[in-house]
């Protein structure tokens, strides 16, 4: 959500900052600032996009060898230039921050009896006065920052800079990312890497109550019993290619279309090893072997592509399978199996509700976590024991795509290997599923090739207020993130039902005004979904169907058919989810939305 990037160096880094904050665009906000340090902390902040803080900075000619920036998205307070970030106490601290404080309003109380004034209606504040009072009683910004989170309550990525400690920033984290990158003589931070790629590729990623001392002379990292410790080095593969548009209009049409080479990158090790255990981690075959069911955790569009492995993972495996929202998991009385496998699924790997729910997990007893994360060295892969990473690269725009896909590729991987360990899955069959994984990425291009057509749908979807989407079995979910997607980026409201129950309720909305989106593969359920669809023309609806090549569909009057490539068996929803992604993308362009930032929704979800 809110982004976070700093500079120490020997050069002017407003310039770092500036370039940083628009790296982190893509993770939704409301308001930027900068703080920088030359003899005073220079300040400048603004409602809206980062080029307005960019010609303000600019204008008042900010610069220093020092300095912090931040894209707030708005969570205490409203969207106001007093609320945006860094806060300053006193003109002697200046922080940003990530995260929520949750004893803020307790810690406001005692500070203004100290004689603290707030200009804000931010939990930051709080923080940056507490730091400017721990520090006119120790002199030391170090000792001062360690002094202060321990009487935080919640979840925080900081940096602060202090205005008489002109070479010196002091950051720490828990529960929020923060990432240092380490230049020649000079120090960068930032909440995600891609903010600082383009300086330096040596990251150092921190771990939970990290704090972290950097100098010109050095960097010194102190755990959260503050004791001095070392975290590795590491070489991040991140390609600035991959963070910038290209010949592309949007991030969203760039990752869309880049799924034929996102899933061929994913499916590499695979064909190359088989469903082999190996694919999860050395100990993966030990850990798997006694598992008697899986537990899927996850949000938002991850949680679909749960939704569709528990399909596929009952029906090839044979075992249950249970899928979780994962802000709703750790809020209830849970019944853990510990020889449960939890699989965790985050494009970022730093998703707080999904980090949260891995840890109340294992607290609960579950012996073994796999992580499904297209971020190495992000929060959640680290804290499980077993890992698949996908190989979408960088996904910029809010609306996940690429990561959706290769996801379903991770989770079908996961279970032809459990259904081999368990015997369901001959040397036979195992060959026949690598080859269809292997022409995946031809038939996902295929899918790619119907945009004209799924444009002019867009053209008639534009001036609708609501609409339907419909789906049996497996690809029930892909109708729900179909209906997601058209919600995220065109607002146009939309629902997914199983289309089974239509009349159990939702029938009722059916009239001529209400668009009704049918995924409509060749597969043991299409007369079923006939049916259905009778019922919605009977009530006057339009229908828009997405039915494979051999599903013996035809348009006519009051029914729209775009024909998909040839059945893919068990791998038929990925190639769906192609279509409904390019119906929202092309709506919202219709409808004059922001297609790659929408309102209200940000990236990487790193609150509550």
């Amino acid at each position: 959500m809110c982004g976070i990037v700093g500079a120490l160096a020997q050069r002017n880094v407003t310039p770092i900052l500036i370039d940083g904050l628009k790296r982190l665009e893509y993770r939704g906000y409301d308001s930027a600032g900068i703080a920088v340090l030359n003899g005073d902390i220079q300040r400048v902040r603004r409602v809206g996009r980062v080029i307005e803080t960019e010609n303000a900075a600019e204008q008042e000619e900010i610069q220093g060898n020092l300095g912090i920036g931040h894209t707030r998205w708005a969570t205490h307070g409203g969207v106001t230039e007093p609320n945006a970030h860094p806060h300053v106490s006193k003109d002697l601290i200046a922080v940003v921050h990530n995260g929520i404080i949750e004893n803020h309003e307790a810690k406001r109380e005692e500070l203004g009896k100290k004689g603290y004034d707030f200009s804000s209606q931010t939990d930051t504040e709080v923080i940056a006065h507490l730091i400017h009072w721990h520090y006119l009683q120790t002199a030391d910004l170090l000792k001062a920052v360690q002094g202060a989170i321990n009487e935080l309550e919640g979840a925080y990525a900081i940096a602060v800079l202090a205005q008489d400690r002109p070479n010196e920033l002091i950051c720490a984290r828990m529960g929020c990312p923060l990432l240092v990158g380490i230049g020649r003589q000079e120090f960068f931070i930032a909440s995600d890497v891609s903010a600082i790629i383009a300086e330096t590729r040596k990251i150092v990623f921190l771990d939970e109550g990290d704090v972290v001392q950097l100098q010109l002379t050095g960097m010194q990292i102190f755990d959260r019993h503050q004791h001095a410790v070392t975290r590795p080095v590491h070489t991040s593969d991140v390609s600035l290619a991959s963070l910038e548009l290209g010949p592309y209009n949007h991030f969203m049409q760039k990752e869309i279309h880049e799924q034929p080479q996102a899933i061929a990158d994913t499916i590499d090790s695979i064909l190359e090893l088989g469903f082999s255990p190996v694919l999860l981690g050395d100990a993966a075959e030990d850990r798997l072997r006694h598992c008697q069911g899986v537990q899927i955790v996850a949000c938002g569009t991850s949680y679909y592509a749960g939704s569709i492995a528990r399909y596929w993972i009952e029906s090839l495996v044979g075992i249950p399978c249970q899928v979780e929202i994962a802000s709703e998991y750790r809020y209830r009385d849970v019944v853990v199996n510990p020889d449960d496998l939890l699989v965790t699924i985050s494009q970022s790997g730093e998703t707080l509700d999904t980090m949260e729910a891995l840890k109340f997990a294992k607290q609960r007893g579950v012996k073994t976590a796999l992580s499904i994360c297209n971020v190495p060295e992000s929060a959640i892969p680290r804290h499980s024991d077993l890992i698949f990473l996908t190989r979408a690269g960088a996904e910029i725009g809010v609306a996940s795509t690429k990561a959706f896909t290769t996801q379903l590729v991770a989770l079908f991987a996961l279970t032809q290997i459990l259904a081999k360990i368990r015997g369901r899955l001959s040397s036979a069959e195992e060959l026949r599923q690598l080859d269809a994984l292997r022409h995946l990425p031809v038939s996902i291009q295929h899918a790619l090739n119907l945009e004209p057509q799924i444009h002019a749908w867009a053209e008639q979807f534009a001036s609708k207020d609501h609409a339907l989407f419909l789906g049996r079995g497996v690809h029930y979910p892909i109708a729900m993130e179909g209906a997601l997607k058209l919600k995220e980026i065109t607002y146009i409201h939309a629902e997914a039902y199983a289309a089974g129950e239509l009349k159990h309720g939702p029938l009722a909305l059916v009239d001529e005004g209400m668009p009704v989106v049918v995924i409509a593969p060749n597969d043991a359920l299409l007369e079923k979904l006939k049916s259905n669809m009778q019922e919605v023309r009977a009530r006057g609806g339009e229908l828009f169907v997405f039915a494979d090549q051999d599903s013996h569909f035809t348009s006519s009057e009051g029914v729209k058919v775009i024909r998909t490539p040839r059945h893919t068996g068990v791998l038929s929803p990925i190639v769906h989810a192609i279509p409904v992604q390019l119906l929202a993308y092309h709506t919202a362009l219709a409808r004059g939305t922001d297609v790659d930032k929408p309102r209200n929704l940000a990236k990487s979800v790193t609150v509550e």
